[in-house]
Formats: structure tokens, C-alpha cells, sequence
């Protein structure tokens, strides 16, 4: 594999929401979230936080996300309020400098600044942890593929509330994107990627 130049962390989605106790509890996070801190850790700079924010009321949702707010309006900022959709704290804490983009639907490009922001920093690489590996995970990496990245999916810093679904996900990635995406361990990413040496 070649070395990564240019590149972004992108963390998707590490809310409190998905974390123990949330609404959407994850029962992943917890097991990848240190993987995800250390990665951060290692350039926060080069870090860009998503976080899904949901409407205020199902009825400010555009088209089917009403239908779908409705049978989860306990997810709606009138319910829940703003602190469940903040990131998890172990994560807050490097932002700034890291970045933090909102986004109001699955993928971290659509109706958000970010692919403007990474074409401003002149970004060619998308490195990608996060939550959910076959919902908000999957939307942003057909986007980012469809832009034209490179993308990296962090293998031991995904997580999913669905085993079934990041398996099938995975082996997807390996059979069907091959040429776009690659899979990586932290381990593997530390020896091809050395934030350090960017610009």
C-alpha cells in the first residue's frame, strides 16, 4: 500500500447518543473508542468530527425523515435536547483543533461544508473511523469515493450496533471498491501515514 499524504482523519458520528446509555446505544463504541482516541490524539489538526443533528420536530424533516422522525421523535432536539448530540467527551476534548462539521443526514457530505472545507486544504486522502459502520459510515464513503478521494476505512476503529451488518459491509468494501478503498488496521495506518510531515 502507499503511503497516505495529504490526508484527513475523518471521525464520523462518535456522539453521545450512540455511546452506553444513549438513545442509539452502540454497544461497539466503547471497545473501538480508545482505538479512535489515539488516533486523534496523534493530530487533532488533521482531524474533522461529523455529528448528526436531528431535526427540532419530525415536521422539519424533509420528505420520508418525517416518517422516520416520527417513530423516532424521542431523537428529535425537542425531546432530547442538544447534549446527547454532542461528542462523546473523550473525543470533545481535541476540538479545537480539530474540526467539528454537522451534517443533518447519514453521509458527513450532503447539505454540509465539508467537501469544501477538504478541497480549501487541498485534502486527496480521507482516513475514516466512526459510527455506524453500515448506516452513516457507508453513506459517507460512497460520497467521499464519489468525490474522488482516496479512502482509507480504519478496520479496528469502525463500530456498528449490528454485527451482521458490518461483516457484510466489510466484505463488500473488500470485493466491490478494491480500487477505491482500501481497509486498514491502526496499526498498519501509523506506518503509512505520518500527519507530522504534512503541510
Amino acid at each position: 500500500m502507499t503511503p497516505v499524504v495529504d490526508a484527513v482523519h475523518l471521525c464520523v458520528d462518535m456522539q453521545r447518543i450512540f455511546a452506553r446509555g444513549g438513545l442509539w446505544e452502540t454497544p461497539w463504541m466503547e471497545r473501538v473508542l480508545p482505538t479512535i482516541v489515539d488516533l486523534v490524539a496523534r493530530c487533532p489538526e488533521r482531524t474533522v468530527f461529523t455529528r448528526f443533528i436531528t431535526p427540532q420536530s419530525p415536521e422539519q424533516a424533509p420528505g420520508q425523515w418525517q416518517s422516520y422522525f416520527r417513530r423516532w421523535k424521542a431523537a428529535t432536539r425537542q425531546a432530547i435536547g442538544v447534549s446527547q448530540l454532542e461528542l462523546v467527551p473523550e473525543l470533545a476534548r481535541f476540538a479545537p483543533p480539530a474540526t467539528v462539521v454537522d451534517k443533518p443526514a447519514y453521509s458527513a457530505f450532503f447539505r454540509s461544508p465539508l467537501t469544501d472545507w477538504l478541497m480549501k486544504k487541498e485534502v486527496r486522502t480521507v482516513i475514516i473511523s466512526g459510527a455506524e459502520t453500515d448506516v452513516c459510515v457507508l453513506s459517507t464513503v460512497l460520497d467521499a469515493v464519489d468525490t474522488g478521494f482516496r479512502v482509507l476505512l480504519v478496520e479496528d476503529a469502525l463500530c456498528s450496533s449490528s454485527d451482521a451488518g458490518h461483516d457484510a459491509l466489510m466484505t463488500m468494501y473488500r470485493l466491490r471498491f478494491s480500487e477505491q478503498i482500501d481497509l486498514v488496521t491502526t496499526e498498519r495506518l501509523i506506518e503509512i501515514w505520518r500527519p507530522d510531515r504534512e503541510g
